[in-house]
């Protein structure tokens, strides 16, 4: 199998399969036309697109507070055959980033509505000489995605009201047991954009990915959401994504990443080298 094979993976979507879902005038995700029916089924919270297809909010929802406390008061009321349960983690919608916050909902229905949803992962990195090695975790048997996968050293969901570093902080505190001033030291490296349909929706992301050079002395621990930690060499680590299902859907595209901003993946060595370069950072465009 081929590198490329798991990038676009991550980036098989049919966009006709959705209509936009905006707010604040500006469309903000992407929802089958079935959610969009069970939305417009609560007119005091959702109103269809005027002049447009689609779902927005309710012209009395004028502010992010109101728009996310009519949101939350319905959550319960939704059908989980299309709406996920809810896991009690709160997100922030906004189209970048950088941009303002219109709403928040919880994590587990951010796909029904094809919002992008944030993260930050941690590539914990060791130099031997000259090769370099990543902690890899083996993510524990019980959680709702991917049990049982290879993970990042840290990796975590973005929840509404904290900055990225101290979500990386808490990540690592929790899945590492890694001291704060150590992982206060990890540099921000760049980021990863994809979108794929999934049974919960569009599924629409970008990662902030971190890296961190981690003393020979540190050795991060297991906990409730890792069972375990291995040094890998790089080079291991992206022949097992390259050859096996052994990681989680996206940690392998960080770990490409990884490899190619350290020069262990170059258009030398990897006949696929554009296109994994662009895979990386798809985003679907606004219906205009």
């Amino acid at each position: 199998m081929r590198l490329l094979d798991k990038v676009r993976r991550c980036n098989r979507r049919d966009l006709t399969r959705y209509l936009p879902f905006a707010a604040d005038g500006r469309q903000q995700g992407w929802i089958t036309p079935e959610r969009a029916e069970v939305l417009l089924g609560f007119p005091d919270v959702f109103a269809p697109r005027a002049g447009h297809a689609g779902v927005t909010f309710a012209t009395g929802l004028a502010t992010p507070a109101a728009r996310s406390a009519a949101v939350a008061a319905i959550v319960p009321r939704l059908p989980q055959a299309l709406f996920a349960k809810p896991r009690g983690e709160i997100y922030g919608i906004k189209e970048h980033w950088s941009g303002p916050e219109s709403f928040r909902i919880d994590r587990a229905l951010v796909p029904a509505i094809g919002a992008r949803a944030f993260g930050v992962h941690l590539n914990g990195y060791v130099r031997r000489g000259d090769e370099m090695l990543v902690w890899v975790g083996t993510r524990a048997q019980d959680l709702r995605v991917e049990p049982g996968k290879r993970d990042n050293m840290v990796a975590g969901g973005q929840p509404a009201g904290l900055s990225l570093m101290d979500n990386l902080v808490k990540e690592c505190a929790e899945e590492a047991s890694l001291p704060e001033d150590l992982a206060r030291r990890a540099t921000l490296a760049g980021a990863i954009c994809y979108a794929f349909d999934a049974p919960e929706g569009l599924r629409m992301d970008t990662l902030f990915c971190y890296d961190l050079a981690v003393p020979d002395d540190v050795i991060p621990q297991p906990s409730e959401e890792i069972s375990r930690f291995d040094l890998l060499p790089v080079k291991e680590a992206l022949a097992l994504v390259r050859e096996t299902e052994m990681f989680k859907f996206n940690v392998g595209l960080v770990i490409m990443d990884f490899a190619m901003r350290h020069g262990m993946m170059s258009p030398e060595n990897e006949p696929d080298f554009e296109a994994i370069a662009a895979g990386l950072r798809e985003r679907p465009q606004p219906v205009v």
